[in-house]
This record gives structure tokens, sequence and C-alpha cells, in this order.
């Protein structure tokens, strides 16, 4: 039984001895480590300057090409930007901001968008009332994109509600300039 015991030990430890020597690593001299050394410190920094070049040879925009200094002000805008108007500037008529605003639309009927002088089509819109109709054209209403806010001022749109309703069988009173305005100009310059 003490051969049986002995025997296995002797062959577990050339088990151990066989199995020890099956790991070693593929460096195996002093040279040969300081060579692993050297290359993983030299491989990545010369993949660093390869990717560096390749970003800084991309090829660059022309000197002059689109940058000018409304090109560049335009790409670093901020979201939201301030307008500022000439409050005292003389408002337009009705039939001005129609030209201007309405009449691409409501000249053809594009979109949908009644006819100017379309009595029967204009009836039905013209019952709701004028401040109705203003806050359609203020706000935007289907395929008509809002007017509030544009180029005109909501006195100038409510003009030209009333001015296209007045052609289209409409009665509205136009609505009229606020006081302040009014008394600016009736005043006398001093």
């Amino acid at each position: 039984m003490d051969k049986f015991f002995e025997d296995a030990m002797s062959a577990n430890n050339d088990h151990n001895s066989a199995h020890e020597e099956g790991h070693t690593g593929p460096v195996k001299t002093p040279g040969q480590l300081l060579l692993t050394v050297f290359y993983s410190f030299v491989v990545p920094v010369f993949a660093i300057i390869a990717l560096v070049y390749f970003v800084v040879s991309a090829p660059k925009p022309q000197a002059g090409g689109d940058n000018s200094e409304k090109a560049i002000a335009a790409r670093i805008q901020k979201i939201g930007s301030v307008e500022i108007r000439d409050a005292n500037r003389p408002l337009k008529s009705g039939e001005e901001v129609y030209n201007a605003q309405c009449a691409a639309c409501h000249n053809a009927g594009a979109a949908g968008a009644p006819k100017m002088g379309d009595a029967p089509a204009w009836a039905a819109r013209i019952k709701t009332g004028y401040e109705a109709l203003w806050n359609s054209a203020l706000k935007g209403k289907g395929a008509m994109g809002a007017q509030g806010g544009g180029d005109f001022s909501d006195l100038e749109i409510g003009r030209a509600v009333v001015y296209l309703t007045g052609k289209s069988g409409g009665k509205f009173a136009e609505p009229a300039a606020p006081a302040k305005a009014e008394e600016a100009a009736a005043a006398p310059a001093k």
C-alpha cells in the first residue's frame, strides 16, 4: 500500500513539473524583455502621431471661402435674438400689408386659402367676427403660418384683415392706432 502512494506521489510530482514548464511566456531572455518594453512604448507613440497627422491633414476651407464676417456671425449666433425696430415708424395700411404678406396665397387660393373677393367662401368666416379672424391671422390657422411677431405689428395685421374681408363682403371698422402715437403726431414740434 505504501508503494501505491509513493508511485502516486511521484507521478503527481512529474505532472506538476510538466505543468509548470508549459506556462513559460514568449520572453525567454533579458534582451527580449527589453525589446518588448521598448516596443510597448514606441508603437503607441507612433500610432498617436499618425492619428494627429490624419486629423491635421484633413482638407480645410480655402481662404475667403464663405468665411465672411456675416457667415461667421451666423455660425456662432446664440439661439435667441433680439431685433430692435423703430417704434415711431409710420404704420402700414391694410392694403400695403395685404400685398406684402397675404396676397401670395389669398390672390391664388393657394393651400386652401379663401380668395380675396370670394364672398361665399368668406361669409362663414366673416360671421365669426373681426376678433376671431384677427386671432387666426396672428396665431396661424391650417396651412397659414402665424403672422404675429413678423415684419408687421398686430395693428397692421388687423388692418390687413379688415382690408381683405372688406373686399370679400365684410364691413369691419379699421382698428385705430394707439392713442400715444396719435397724440405725438398731433402735438406741434417745438
